[in-house]
């Protein structure tokens, strides 16, 4: 059963917490742990369970409509999340300064019970963001802010919309555009994406052999601005604060959380590849991103599809050196290519196309499996500094989408036991016997958003490959498995990779070329 399913729980008293005990009571009286109820509903556990629990920001109302109509609550739900909404207006009005400031001295006591001040910083970030007042309905917009302001509003988020969404925007086309703008130096084998000096290694070394640097020093974070341009209006008439907010509002993914992330500081191939990491979190690099390629998309649909012009991006020359840690905010993916090694030679590999309403980023884009961010598991100190490890992970990322493990996704409150949990156990002592490898090719860049990301090569034995991935599930949160015929895998061939080629992204298709080149290195025998 998904979350605690104790139902003893208090009478609740203001709406928000009425809202949270009803969707808790109808899904228990159906039958239902957290993970039945997400699987009708079409969202994460993760999402259901936040709404079994009253928080500052209430469920989204598509995420009510949706628990309504499934939980047969006719709705019950959605009149119970109206009046807390009105309930939450009516305390930002009457009690705004003292509960503003009860609130802050609250959570700033909470954020300096950490010792770690990226992950203090972290925290109270997460407070400034949660202060935010949420945005109108729409259907009392107008009557709110008057005609012409609604107008406005209406006409701002359609025109971003539309940019967002522009014909041909989610595939690679894009990027391979944005490529152009910097010298063919810059450029990675296939002239795909983007590298940096010393970015990019000329053949594979071990995973192990990467040497990481992690310092919890305070360093400054970039920023490109003005970003008014590529922001649109919120339903309050006002610029949103940030593109992660606008995404959350308007488009909706069911997969958007902010965490901590590991930021790139340093990295040089002097004695081998080396890097050095701080902390940052995740909205911070995906705002900096898609600032950066919402103003390209906007761009290149004013030339009518030619590469834009310098003098039509402000933001990104901005940015005076894209490949400084430095003067740009990095937090580089890790991005794993997994080929199944077979004896007689005839390899395989596996494969995911993102699902694009599940995911804020790369949606409806083929990548290598698996893929993720370079995070943590929680904000504990002790894992901030215990997961700052490629090999877990990489070995965390396998659990979730190989295994569809909603626990080790990052969102547990405890520390992961990789030497008993399974399936890290399992995962260890087969790279302790030689049967699972790893190798590194080092950093590739998305030429569109300026994204950074970790290029890496998993060869495992082919009948360890079987034991491993017995169960491995057809689809997860952010995707499906691309497979051929029956099998979940594709051959590890020149063909296979140039038909996937229109669907793969820059990153993924450039790893592919670099290990199909590189494959007697991998599967020497």
């Amino acid at each position: 059963m998904g979350g605690n399913d104790n139902p003893s729980t208090p009478e609740p008293n203001s709406a928000a917490d009425r809202l949270a005990a009803e969707v808790k009571r109808l899904r228990l009286g159906a039958g239902w742990s957290q993970v039945d109820l997400a699987a009708r509903a079409g969202y994460t556990r993760q999402y259901v369970s936040h709404a079994e629990v009253a928080r500052r920001n209430l469920p989204s109302l598509d995420l009510i409509q949706t628990l309504d109509n499934v939980l047969n609550a006719s709705g019950s739900l959605l009149k119970l999340r109206e009046e807390a909404l009105v309930e939450q207006r009516q305390r930002r009005v009457t009690s705004h300064d003292r509960s503003a400031g009860t609130s802050r001295h609250h959570n700033t006591t909470m954020a300096q019970a950490f010792t770690s001040p990226a992950v203090r910083e972290f925290i109270q970030t997460a407070i400034r963001l949660s202060d935010n007042s949420s945005p109108l309905n729409d259907g009392n917009a107008t009557e709110v802010l008057g005609p012409d302001i609604a107008e406005n509003v209406r006409r701002s988020q359609e025109q971003w919309i539309r940019v967002r969404r522009a014909p041909g925007a989610h595939g690679r086309e894009l990027a391979e555009l944005a490529a152009w703008l910097y010298p063919k130096s810059h450029w990675a084998p296939g002239g795909h994406a983007l590298v940096g000096s010393d970015w990019l290694l000329d053949k594979p070394v071990e995973l192990d052999s990467v040497r990481l640097t992690f310092t919890d020093a305070g360093h400054s974070t970039p920023t490109i601005e003005p970003n008014d341009r590529v922001l649109p209006l919120t339903a309050r008439g006002n610029r949103y604060s940030s593109y992660s907010r606008a995404v959350r509002d308007l488009v909706r993914p069911r997969l958007l959380e902010n965490r901590l992330s590991y930021r790139l500081l340093e990295i040089s191939q002097r004695g081998g590849l080396s890097m050095t990491f701080g902390t940052t979190t995740f909205f911070e690099v995906f705002d900096v991103k898609e600032y950066l390629a919402h103003e390209f998309k906007a761009a290149w649909l004013a030339s009518g599809g030619s590469v834009p012009s310098w003098d039509s991006l402000p933001l990104r020359q901005s940015v005076s050196d894209p490949f400084d840690p430095v003067r740009l905010l990095m937090s580089p993916g890790i991005s794993t290519l997994t080929i199944r090694k077979d004896r007689r030679g005839e390899h395989r590999f596996v494969m995911h196309q993102r699902d694009g309403k599940a995911v804020a980023d790369g949606g409806s884009m083929c990548t290598v499996m698996p893929s993720g961010e370079f995070q943590p598991s929680s904000l504990a100190t002790v894992d901030v500094h215990n997961d700052f490890s490629l090999w877990r992970n990489i070995m965390r990322e396998y659990s979730e989408e190989f295994y569809g493990n909603p626990e080790h996704d990052g969102s547990s409150a405890r520390s992961i036991n990789y030497a008993e949990e399974e399936p890290f156990r399992n995962f260890e002592q087969a790279r302790t016997q030689g049967s699972f490898q790893l190798w590194h090719y080092g950093l590739v860049m998305d030429a569109l958003t300026l994204g950074v990301n970790q290029q890496t090569v998993a060869v495992i034995d082919g009948d360890v490959f079987d034991q491993l991935f017995a169960g491995l599930v057809p689809s997860n949160d952010e995707g499906r498995v691309i497979g051929e015929g029956s099998r979940a895998d594709l051959p590890f061939t020149s063909e296979a990779i140039d038909r996937l080629n229109p669907r793969l992204s820059a990153s993924s298709l450039t790893l592919l070329r670099l290990a199909w080149r590189d494959r007697q290195i991998l599967l020497a025998q």
